[in-house]
């Protein structure tokens, strides 16, 4: 009895350092200013958070809420309806060529893994768009490719000149130099910074955060039909410098 009386104090002395590093590791998580998982720093390629990385790769230029920056803007319910998500993808994946719009998938040297970019996409509809609002509207073609696939014929300057005369003379003035309500549409910068599709995106949607009607409201009750739509594209760019009009037809 009197063996045991002195080994039972030995082992609770012995155990008290295990308890205190328990105690103090299990602490370690509340120590005051201690980021939490979420603050913690992650390198770029884990960074799954949407409003991170679009403040991050696309603010700059399409506006901190997708609205009012200097490229189109993709908080806009009628654009994320009318193009696809393989359009945004590829968009964001491989830029946009002939315009200041670069590439930011890892494959073609920028910084974004295709886990990345599909969460912008996804991001963008699910924040932006409203798909049901356009449920029973027939959008033109996306592309003057799609216009003549589906039996349409390609844009023709002429006609196009005659066709702006009736849709856009209004607000960008009779020759295109600008107008009362919009700016030139034919000045060599601007049509440097503008592919051929991005001239028909903006003919088809407008921009909402300007102001600027779609296909539909320059003339109340008068659409325009596909084949006008590929006119005056084909018009607009009829004004292009002879240097950009190869880069120009390459652009989504």
């Amino acid at each position: 009895m009197m063996h045991l009386k002195f080994i039972i104090p030995i082992f609770q002395y012995s155990t008290i350092p295990f308890i205190l590093v328990i105690i103090l590791t299990a602490g370690c998580d509340n120590l005051p200013g201690k980021p939490l998982p979420e603050e913690r720093w992650k390198p770029a390629t884990e960074v799954t958070d949407f409003s991170q990385l679009y403040a991050q790769n696309c603010s700059g230029c399409h506006g901190a809420d997708g609205r009012l920056g200097a490229a189109r803007p993709l908080n806009d319910p009628l654009y994320l309806a009318f193009a696809s998500d393989l359009t945004l993808h590829a968009a964001i994946a491989r830029g946009v060529p002939g315009t200041s719009a670069p590439a930011f998938a890892q494959q073609t040297g920028g910084s974004l893994t295709e886990k990345q970019i599909d969460v912008l996409v996804e991001g963008m509809r699910s924040r932006w768009g409203k798909g049901e609002d356009f449920k029973n509207v027939v959008l033109p073609p996306y592309s003057v490719q799609d216009a003549v696939i589906k039996g349409g014929a390609p844009g023709d300057s002429r006609r196009g000149a005659v066709a702006y005369q009736t849709y856009c003379a209004q607000c960008h003035g009779a020759d295109g130099s600008g107008g009362k309500k919009g700016g030139s549409v034919i000045a060599p910068a601007y049509l440097a910074l503008t592919s051929d599709q991005a001239l028909r995106t903006a003919v088809i949607v407008g921009r909402s955060d300007l102001g600027m009607p779609d296909w539909r409201a320059n003339i109340p009750g008068r659409p325009m039909n596909p084949q006008e739509i590929s006119d005056v594209v084909a018009w607009l760019a009829s004004h292009r410098e002879a240097g950009q009009l190869s880069q120009a037809r390459k652009g989504k």
